[in-house]
């Protein structure tokens, strides 16, 4: 199969923004793995859980969490495009364009 520069089947943009979309749909579970993990360690010496270790790692986890979903959150932010907003939004009422306007100004005024 010969090489070619172009990609096969998405543009870079939209399979970035899908790959950030599938990252954010699985935050919750990773988190909730690394949550739960402090209840599989076992002691090290004593039958008493380090909670000590236990509370800090939870707190560490917490942290990257969050930071992992402001990170993912910045990186969906700012992609609504032309393309990606839906037709009828209310966002294009009026004419757009030069040609559009003139058209609508030769229009006779509707009666009733």
């Amino acid at each position: 199969m010969p090489q070619t520069g172009q990609p096969l089947f998405l543009a870079r943009r939209s399979y970035r923004r899908r790959r950030l979309m599938d990252a954010a749909r699985l935050l919750p579970i990773v988190g909730l793995v690394l949550i739960m993990m402090p209840g599989l360690w076992h002691p090290a010496q004593t039958p008493v859980p380090d909670t000590g270790r236990g509370g800090l790692y939870l707190f560490a986890v917490w942290i990257v969490l969050i930071l992992a979903a402001f990170a993912i959150s910045r990186g969906l932010g700012p992609v609504l495009n032309a393309e990606d907003v839906p037709e009828g939004n209310g966002e294009a009422e009026g004419p757009t364009d030069a040609a559009t306007a003139s058209r609508a100004s030769d229009a006779p005024p509707p009666e009733g």
